[in-house]
């Protein structure tokens, strides 16, 4: 038995779970250390253990045959990478890996749907979870098509803000511009209008959040619906005063 109490982690859906759910998975809780570029969900192959973060960013990436590649999620310390099975599928064609180092602790999938079938209430909650991630996809599809590239940078960066509980937020030019879809370049310039306004102040691999009312203002509607979502079915806010 592993010495993990449920007060004491930093994940927020394990902190969520009923106490009886959270003991029948602590026999198979590792504590894992998780660099820059690791791969938390491989694509197309059965998901054997699931992730739920206790610190660092995860990216959900889709991809085609194209070799196009755009993020199409987030997962901090509020969520899992592994959401999938409890759709009763196994595998996803999404890939799953850190942006941002950090440390979680893994769970066998085979573990976890056994504690969610003796624990009705936890099932309810981690569907709940999957609602808040479809709902994330969603308002990303929102933002994309009907506000512009310097909304859409305020909003990823408050994803990333809230996830990582830090104003020095590790992000490379490279990563933001597969957050957004658009090219490095055109990141550039959009970082250097949010630079213009004091909301944050970039150099190489960090951008240092200065500002985040103005962010917030920056953002607009496009940020907010889908974590308001999350602390009213989790009970949770995902971002700690």
């Amino acid at each position: 038995m592993s010495d993990f109490s449920q007060s004491n982690v930093q994940n927020l859906l394990l902190r969520a779970l009923a106490p009886e759910a959270f003991d029948l998975l602590r026999g198979t809780m590792q504590s894992v250390e998780l660099p820059v570029k690791f791969e938390l969900i491989a694509p197309d192959v059965p998901s054997e253990t699931a992730y739920f973060l206790e610190s660092g960013l995860g990216s959900v990436v889709a991809a085609n045959a194209d070799d196009e590649a755009v993020e199409v999620g987030h997962i901090g310390y509020e969520g899992m990478a592994g959401a999938h099975v409890f759709l009763k599928v196994d595998q996803t064609p999404n890939r799953t890996f850190m942006q941002v180092e950090g440390h979680g602790i893994s769970v066998r999938v085979s573990a976890l749907l056994s504690m969610a079938q003796q624990v009705p209430s936890a099932n309810d909650l981690l569907l709940r979870y999957v609602h808040c991630c479809e709902l994330q996809l969603a308002h990303s599809a929102l933002a994309n098509a009907r506000y512009n590239l310097t909304e859409r940078l305020a909003r990823w960066l408050l994803m990333c803000h809230d996830r990582l509980r830090d104003d020095d937020l590790p992000l490379t030019h490279e990563f933001l511009s597969l957050m957004l879809g658009v090219r490095r370049a055109g990141v550039t310039n959009e970082i250097h209008i949010l630079e213009g306004v004091h909301a944050i102040k970039a150099t190489r691999g960090n951008i240092r959040i200065l500002d985040r009312p103005k962010l917030e203002h920056m953002a607009g509607g496009s940020y907010g619906m889908p974590e308001r979502e999350y602390k009213q079915l989790t009970g949770f806010p995902i971002r700690r005063s």
